[in-house]
């Protein structure tokens, strides 16, 4: 039981368990199995964007991207209008989200390493020309996803939603980069300290930019799955995704300072968030309230996970 309370990522599952019971017995257990599926399904979102931001994160002090909300909005609505609300052409609709996201991530790499630009400076820069796009794109349209795409989002299988088990397959994808392959110890190593990794001969330059084009690839991906699953993209779909992007992985036990990823923290931390706002509006709650209430149980769960790794 030390061993387990002593991994940084128990603390956000066991925060959202506590969330979960409290919110069930509230509603007489009447709601327990809906409010499972809503949860992986909202959280599935987070999770992605989340493993996303982790990658940039692991670099090290300084990494960042804000531009995860543009992202999204650009390629699910980009995505969309491909697909024309055809299911033959699902295929390409997600091939074009996907080169968005390769898009947008060399921009934002050349930001930071061509013209010296700090990345949250970069990363927010870049958010402003790719929501621009979007706009222009959108046009106050709303175009309808492909019926098989739509009912794929919505669905569910084995009583597990279906964008969750996405979801689900890319943080293993991610956990077996970070923790079985060479890009996965060199961005630890650069994280822990840079000027060491390139003494040691790790392309320092080359691992940064692939980790800015995959989170930009991640986030273009759940703005596919957002715009698909919501009926349609609306130009402020990824807006609430930029803090919880990063207030996930803080959670979730990612060492802010870098060199230290947590792929299975991502998950219960946004099951967490998630709870917390389902939560506070059953007790009824206005907006500010929530709002304040969250912020004090983020701190509270940070400072429980932190006070126990000091305490170690």
């Amino acid at each position: 039981m030390t061993a387990l309370t002593a991994k940084p990522w128990v603390w956000s599952f066991a925060a959202a368990i506590l969330v979960w019971v409290i919110t069930v017995l509230f509603t007489g257990g009447s709601s327990s199995v809906g409010l499972s599926q809503a949860t992986l399904t909202f959280a599935a979102f987070s999770v992605i964007v989340g493993i996303g931001q982790m990658f940039v994160i692991t670099l090290g002090p300084g990494n960042i991207d804000l531009s995860v909300p543009a992202t999204m909005t650009l390629s699910g609505t980009l995505a969309l209008k491909v697909m024309d609300v055809q299911d033959s052409m699902i295929a390409l609709g997600l091939l074009i989200a996907i080169l968005v996201g390769v898009a947008i991530g060399i921009g934002n790499y050349a930001l930071i390493k061509l013209l010296r630009i700090p990345p949250i400076i970069a990363t927010l820069s870049m958010s402003f020309i790719v929501q621009s796009c979007a706009i222009w794109t959108n046009r106050g349209l709303r175009i309808k996803p492909p019926e098989t795409l739509s009912d794929f989002t919505t669905s569910y299988s084995f009583g597990v939603p279906n964008v969750a088990l996405v979801a689900l397959v890319l943080s293993l994808a991610a956990w077996f980069l970070l923790e079985k392959t060479t890009y996965g110890r060199w961005i630890s190593a650069i994280g822990q300290s840079s000027f060491a990794a390139r003494m040691a001969g790790i392309p320092v330059d080359g691992t940064r930019f692939i980790t800015y084009v995959l989170c930009a690839v991640l986030a273009a991906v759940a703005g596919y799955l957002l715009a698909s699953f919501s009926g349609g993209a609306a130009l402020n779909m990824g807006a609430e995704y930029l803090l919880m992007s990063i207030a996930v992985v803080v959670i979730g036990g990612t060492a802010v300072a870098g060199g230290n990823s947590n792929v299975p923290g991502i998950w219960g931390a946004s099951l967490f968030m998630f709870l917390v706002v389902s939560m506070l509006n059953t007790y009824g709650f206005g907006a500010g309230v929530r709002l304040i209430l969250t912020g004090l149980i983020i701190i509270a769960v940070i400072l429980a996970a932190g006070g126990r790794r000091v305490a170690r």
